[in-house]
């Protein structure tokens, strides 16, 4: 085996914990990053991340990546919230922080690989890497990293690909290390508070509109979109024999359309930002594709459309396609590339 320079990303939690003592067992020479994000809890975790790295004997340097986490991760949350999409700040924090801004900072300390706590591979076909599926595909973590380039993937290390979480909780524990908690670590790391209580300091506040029914019809009043995503049923206020639930978001005129369960059905959607790890396969691209990152993938076609965007048709309706997620695409366990959601279709609700 190669022995290299590996940078860990690490958090304090058990998953950097584990990627970085996984690559000295492998004979790398570990040294951890951590980076200084606009986190409530940060001293808290900067001590936990000294301990770590000392009991590890690996040398800690830190990064302050507070601005432009600020600037490009917490705006683009804010501003999608805002205008009635869902945003995945994990995915892009993942390409422009993490295996960006911090990769560059590992490179300038002599680093010939960035390593985190993903629970992902990497495989190499015709000496071209790929973002692969983890072994244990439950809790699998090659949704959150469809962003990345083709540089970055060549340049990132993933130890835990192979490993489940009770495999890597067993091998903390057997090397002395205490977590308080096996639950899974929140994937919105700055929003501690909960989502109203962060969006109202950055200025987004309550702002009453209309619930209303696909053909117009308002059955009740809601206090911001925001507050709503595709596919939710509690909290709408709305008894009826049968449930409703939020199908779309109206940002634009401040409303949230319900419906019944199968009006959540998409034969299609809009996509755009279209991002391939490589260059495009030949189109249209008919494949896997991931709508969530715990959606269970479904087969379709990606197709241009004649204004210059693109459609994905599925083979079966998916429920709950909601706008500013990500499309991922796979071949088997191979992420090929990705593309943003712009507006989920479906022929039986259309005029």
């Amino acid at each position: 085996m190669v022995r290299l320079k590996v940078g860990v990303a690490m958090s304090g939690g058990v998953d950097s914990t584990m990627a970085a003592s996984l690559a000295q067992e492998q004979g790398h020479r570990v040294h951890g990053f951590f980076m200084l994000l606009p986190l409530p809890n940060l001293d808290a975790q900067l001590l936990r991340v000294r301990q770590v790295a000392g009991q590890l004997a690996i040398p800690l340097t830190l990064i302050d990546l507070r601005c432009r986490f600020a600037d490009e991760v917490i705006a683009y949350f804010t501003a999608a919230y805002r205008t009635g999409l869902t945003p995945n700040p994990c995915i892009l924090c993942n390409h422009a922080i993490k295996f960006g801004l911090l990769a560059e900072a590992v490179r300038t300390h002599g680093m010939e690989r960035i390593a985190t706590g993903h629970y992902a591979r990497i495989s190499r076909r015709n000496g071209r890497a790929f973002v692969t599926r983890g072994t244990d595909h439950a809790k699998d973590q090659s949704y959150f990293l469809a962003r990345l380039d083709a540089d970055q993937v060549g340049y990132a290390h993933f130890p835990l690909g192979d490993w489940t979480k009770e495999q890597v909780y067993e091998r903390a524990a057997g090397l002395g290390f205490r977590f308080e908690s096996r639950e899974s670590s929140q994937d919105v790391c700055f929003l501690t508070g909960g989502l109203p209580a962060f969006l109202a300091g950055q200025g987004v506040g309550e702002q009453m509109g209309v619930i209303a029914t696909r053909d117009g019809r308002q059955i009740g009043e809601h206090r911001g979109v925001w507050q709503y995503t595709i596919g939710q049923r509690r909290g709408l206020g709305l008894p009826d024999a049968t449930p409703w639930y939020v199908v779309a978001l109206d940002g634009a005129n401040n409303r949230v359309i319900v419906g019944k369960r199968d009006e959540l059905l998409r034969d299609r959607c809009i996509v755009h930002s279209l991002r391939w790890a490589h260059e495009a396969p030949a189109l249209p691209w008919r494949g896997l594709v991931q709508l969530r990152s715990r959606h269970l993938p479904a087969r379709a076609e990606l197709i241009p459309t004649d204004g210059g965007a693109w459609q994905l048709v599925f083979d079966r309706p998916q429920r709950a396609v909601t706008p500013g997620q990500f499309a991922v695409f796979y071949e088997d366990d191979l992420v090929l590339g990705s593309a943003v959601i712009a507006a989920g279709l479906d022929r039986r609700h259309e005029p």
